[in-house]
């Protein structure tokens, strides 16, 4: 059966969802569904999704979304389609630069805005440390003490691994279940479900409706298909088949085929942890 929406894994489909300026209320509303009732959102301004090290030989950060709210705190929301090495390490590294741009210049008292990285798996992690964590869909992460009492509240990382979000729909509770219900299902339905029948939810589906494109959009949509279901082929056979021992090695094959099925330098780059300068020798 032919799809009718679009599929929100693909480069396209998520920033046709979440990353437009049309797109703020939605994405507003996924956050909201993330963040603490206490810290909600009002507004949303988006900014430079590339950022630049502080010297030319600093790595870049190239972010899929990346915004601030009306009280200055930033928002790093990222989409990854497969299995990477050093995952975790480059949202780290990602964080810091939002961190940085805080700093100003001359007397500076460093009191900083909040930081959230919010990433979107489409994989699991692996790495459980106990059984019931190979079930949790969330993972919510701030700085602890040896006694787990949180160091520093202002630099949250949220982990959404939609792998382990099964949920039915008649066990949706809370919006954040409806948002990870919409974006793992999207491309399966066919008509909008009943429990998506608000303002802000309809508003998704007609954003995410292909019979609503012109050909120019649906050309790049296609492309982004195929760009997203190679990918997963290339990396999640590099990881499974253990093929390639060296970690280096097996980025540098990464690399390799992912330039070939056309994946920008950028993306790369996520991906593989290399820089620009090593992808482009390849």
């Amino acid at each position: 059966m032919k799809a009718k929406y679009i599929n929100p894994f693909t480069d396209f489909g998520f920033k046709k969802i979440f990353g437009e300026e049309a797109s703020k209320p939605l994405l507003i509303d996924f956050l909201n569904a993330l963040l603490p009732q206490t810290n909600k959102i009002v507004d949303l301004n988006f900014k430079n999704t590339e950022q630049l090290g502080q010297t030319d030989s600093d790595r870049k950060a190239i972010y899929d979304i990346y915004c601030e709210n009306e009280n200055g705190e930033k928002f790093i929301v990222e989409l990854q389609k497969a299995k990477q090495n050093y995952f975790k390490e480059r949202t780290i590294y990602y964080s810091t630069f939002p961190i940085r741009e805080q700093a100003e210049k001359g007397e500076w008292n460093y009191n900083l805005k909040a930081v959230y990285c919010v990433g979107i798996l489409d994989f699991r992690f692996g790495d459980y440390e106990s059984e019931s964590e190979k079930s949790e869909f969330v993972h919510s992460i701030k700085l602890k003490n040896q006694n787990g009492k949180v160091f520093y509240e202002k630099l949250t990382y949220i982990y959404l691994e939609m792998p382990n979000f099964n949920l039915n729909e008649s066990d949706l509770a809370t919006r954040l279940d409806k948002w990870l219900y919409f974006i793992k299902h999207l491309e399966d339905f066919q008509t909008i479900p009943t429990i998506f029948r608000d303002e802000v939810f309809t508003q998704a589906f007609e954003k995410a409706e292909l019979a609503k494109y012109g050909q120019e959009d649906l050309d790049n949509y296609e492309n982004s298909l195929k760009v997203y279901r190679d990918l997963k082929g290339v990396i999640d056979t590099a990881f499974d088949e253990g093929k390639l021992e060296g970690k280096l090695e097996r980025n540098i094959e990464v690399a390799k085929s992912a330039k070939k099925i056309g994946l920008s330098i950028g993306d790369i780059m996520k991906l593989t942890g290399l820089s620009e300068s090593e992808i482009n020798k390849l």
